[in-house]
């Protein structure tokens, strides 16, 4: 039943193909922002669990 459903549809081909475009343009997106982010930034993100005086500051502003 599914198969016939699928195979009446028009043009049902090129949506994996536009699944892995976006898959992949995302993932290259991430990688890229991953390279480029301020080392600054990423500190200052891992410590905020560890840091009480971070907790009580309200926002959330680049450092």
């Amino acid at each position: 039943m599914k198969k016939d459903i699928l195979s009446s549809i028009e043009n049902i081909e090129i949506y994996p193909i536009i699944s892995l475009l976006i898959f992949v343009i995302f993932f290259i997106g991430m990688f890229i922002w991953v390279i480029r982010v301020d080392k600054k930034y990423v500190d200052h993100m891992k410590e905020m669990p560890l840091n009480e005086e971070l907790k009580k500051t309200s926002g959330y502003e680049k450092v």
